[in-house]
């Protein structure tokens, strides 16, 4: 889904200026207003209630089974357990069952006599791995709306590009964009690369993108390409993003870190493009690069710490599982096929013979067929 926002950040502007050539903006913008129409109704249809709203709402965890979130990062994800019934009415039982967790209390469960639905929101706005990533999508969104807003301005003022040159590099910056959410399944098959792999590559070439921008000489074809590398390097953070979520929380509290990570992303669309204005209308439109790539930087400080909490939540996931119980294998190496035939029959046996428990009968008999 987030790549088709792209398709409408390429399609949108292009609509505008089609339309701005045989009407004015305000005529401009009431065809576009009808034509998003059909989207309130969509939403109002396919939007949850605000009873089953799961950013409000925390469902009640599995008895006896642990947060899949960060233990190290804050309190693990208290929920509703001994202290409400299988219908999801309050019972005798009072607090939740086992007491304070492991990173904090249990306070984010209801107690007896308490009605109404447990809260995820303030659960999640505990765990400080959801609000790193929140901050880094809040880097990320101001990053791109930023540039995509005000590059078109940098372009004319700061580079002498002409306008029509100007447009239509904005354009390619969106396709750049889009095109890089397209390709990120087929690109990250074809590297091996995995989720944190490709989120560092992405940033890096987003730093790279944005200091070539910056430093480009006055020419129009090393900046326009610039700028469709940036948009390239930058379209797949948001999804991936999106993908790793359910390794910053516990399963039943994704729902609520997404928005909390969502609203971070809008958080910083609203606050940096703002900052970015302002600095090109006191400073010059100069100031965009210089604005940006730091950006840039903090975005990948950021992931930097995201990712080395999901590190280490994986490594205690790892080092929890219990080790697999082997057959033994020091058996000789098969040299006919009579032979391999009877070390498969010898592995069998002894694969059967260690599943079974020393009080079975199965070991009793095995013992007496060799007394006798």
């Amino acid at each position: 889904m987030d790549t088709f926002f792209g398709v409408g950040a390429l399609l949108g502007p292009l609509l505008a200026a089609w339309l701005l050539t045989f009407t004015g903006w305000t005529t401009a913008m009431l065809i576009i207003a009808v034509i998003l129409a059909p989207t309130v109704a969509a939403c109002a249809v396919a939007f949850p209630t605000r009873a089953a709203d799961p950013l409000l709402t925390a469902s009640p965890a599995p008895a006896g089974s642990a947060p899949a979130g960060l233990a190290a990062d804050g309190p693990a994800p208290a929920g509703p357990t001994a202290g409400r019934s299988a219908a999801g009415g309050p019972t005798a039982g009072g607090p939740t069952a086992g007491g304070p967790t492991a990173g904090g209390s249990a306070a984010a469960g209801p107690t007896a006599g308490d009605s109404r639905p447990a809260s995820a929101l303030p659960t999640v706005l505990r765990q400080p791995v959801v609000l790193l990533g929140a901050a880094m999508l809040a880097v990320y969104v101001g990053l791109e709306i930023a540039v995509g807003n005000w590059g078109y301005t940098y372009l004319v003022e700061e580079r002498s590009v002409s306008g029509l040159l100007a447009g239509y590099t904005t354009s390619g910056y969106w396709l750049g964009l889009t095109a890089g959410r397209f390709l990120i399944t087929p690109v990250t098959a074809r590297l091996r690369l995995t989720q944190t792999g490709l989120m560092y590559a992405c940033m890096a070439g987003t730093v790279v993108a944005g200091a070539l921008a910056w430093a480009a000489p006055g020419t129009a074809g090393l900046a326009s390409t610039a700028f469709v590398l940036l948009g390239f390097f930058l379209g797949p953070i948001f999804p991936t993003t999106m993908a790793v979520s359910p390794r910053l929380t516990s399963e039943r509290l994704v729902p609520t870190a997404i928005g909390v990570l969502t609203a971070g992303g809008l958080v910083g669309g609203a606050l940096l493009p703002w900052l970015a204005g302002t600095l090109l209308q006191v400073a010059g439109a100069w100031t965009l690069f210089p604005f940006a790539v730091p950006l840039a930087l903090v975005q990948l400080a950021l992931w930097w710490r995201v990712a080395r909490r999901i590190a280490a939540a994986g490594a205690s996931a790892a080092a929890a599982v219990p080790p697999i119980m082997t057959a033994p294998t020091s058996l000789p190496a098969p040299t006919t096929l009579a032979d391999a035939a009877t070390a498969v029959e010898q592995a069998r046996g002894s694969v059967a013979a260690a599943a079974l428990p020393r009080d079975q009968p199965g070991h009793a008999a095995t013992g007496q067929a060799g007394d006798r």
